[in-house]
């Protein structure tokens, strides 16, 4: 993936973990080349490639690697948990470990890889302090006061968790949409809604900030089991069915492990004329 090819093409990688997919962009050893203007343009699924989320890999400092990550709409991401776990398992096959080590704006994380093939990562503590969410007053994070009693949970990017009674009923592009840019938080949210569905297992559907609709969203999964747990709904072990498949999630002492598959797409190559039309 790292070879350019001789007309200087940047090459990159396109990966999903549970629908969730990203373009992977590696700048190890060299410049970083992420822009606004190149991720969203490479986030039009007509006209570039096409994702939720796109990761930038370069060289870390105490780590194996560092990870920058960038929305469909050309904004910054503080956290993007699948995203993560797909680089981890590409970076450890290269490697030829089992785990490894890489910092993103939530500090320094871990990911390892199960004898079962499956990828966990440790997205850190959640954060649950209303500043640091953040949130744009002083309000109690379990019961935000907004019309349907969702909870507030950081993972890196704020999240807004609403529980309903069926999660397929909800009109997510409408509801998620609406909620996205609400006052409450000034920097915007990731939006999800969930239900139990057995013991200690919820569906969860949501909306992404800067993304939209996406097929699962691995902070989100995050933040609606610490939610759950915190309402008294599940324990801290907690299995997540989103629209495009299963993760699971473990709320630990040392922070809130998710884990789920991870699937290698297609390899391609961003031609100079794309790059020279948006630098």
């Amino acid at each position: 993936m790292r070879d350019a090819r001789p007309d200087s093409s940047l090459p990159f990688m396109k990966m999903h973990g549970a629908g969730n997919d990203f373009v992977i962009i590696d700048s190890r050893g060299r410049r970083p080349v992420t822009t606004a203007a190149l991720a969203a343009a490479l986030g039009d699924r007509h006209r570039g490639v096409g994702f939720d989320q796109l990761a930038e890999i370069r060289d870390g400092e105490g780590a194996d690697f560092t990870l920058d990550f960038w929305n469909s709409d050309g904004s910054r991401a503080g956290a993007c948990g699948n995203a993560s776990r797909c680089v981890a398992d590409h970076v450890m096959a290269g490697l030829g470990r089992d785990s490894v080590t890489f910092t993103t704006e939530r500090g320094t994380l871990v990911a390892v890889r199960r004898s079962d093939g499956l990828v966990s990562v440790n997205m850190g503590a959640p954060i649950l302090d209303w500043r640091a969410v953040p949130l744009a007053r002083e309000v109690d994070t379990l019961r935000l006061p907004v019309t349907g009693d969702p909870a507030a949970v950081g993972m890196g990017n704020p999240h807004c968790v609403f529980f309903v009674p069926d999660a397929e009923a909800v009109d997510l592009a409408r509801d998620g949409a609406a909620m996205e840019h609400h006052p409450l938080f000034p920097e915007a949210t990731n939006v999800e809604y969930a239900c139990v569905t057995g013991p200690d297992r919820l569906r969860m559907r949501v909306w992404e900030r800067g993304a939209g609709i996406t097929l699962a969203c691995g902070s989100g999964a995050c933040a609606t089991a610490v939610a759950a747990h915190r309402r008294g709904l599940t324990g801290r072990q907690v299995t997540l069915d989103l629209d495009g498949g299963t993760l699971e999630i473990d709320w630990r002492e040392d922070g809130v492990w998710m884990t789920g598959p991870t699937a290698r797409v297609f390899d391609g190559w961003l031609s100079p004329a794309f790059l020279a039309a948006h630098a």
